[in-house]
Parts: C-alpha cells; structure tokens; sequence
C-alpha cells in the first residue's frame, strides 16, 4: 500500500508540473521568424508543397505518432 501512495504522489507531482503554463520564451522564440520548411510526408491530395506556395493560405498540419 505505500508503494501505491508513493508513486500516486510522484504522479501527482509530475501532472502539476505539466499543468504549469510554459514560459514566455516558448511563445517568443519564433515570433518574427519566417516558418521552417514542412518536411516529411506523405502528402494527401497533392504534391509535396514549399512554404512558398503555401504563403497566404490556411494550412492545416496533422501529426501521427505510433507508439
């Protein structure tokens, strides 16, 4: 039973350190920066695309991670 509340409480621990808002410079780094390349693949219902052709649009990204 204390091996049940001990790591309950480094759970709890480690889910109040990510409920901690990040700090400014996540939000600052980029700012100003022209967006890196979109690399990787496959592309859906095109080609591949350059940030350059997709300058003016609305550009949806979708990641997929298997694990």
């Amino acid at each position: 039973m204390k091996t049940l509340r001990g790591w309950t409480a480094v759970l709890g621990a480690a889910l109040a350190l990510l409920a901690l808002p990040p700090g400014p410079e996540a939000f600052t780094a980029r700012i100003g920066q022209p967006a890196p390349e979109i690399t990787g693949g496959p592309w859906i219902n095109s080609e591949p695309l350059s940030m350059e052709k997709l300058r003016g649009r609305v550009v949806v990204v979708e990641f997929w991670t298997y694990g």
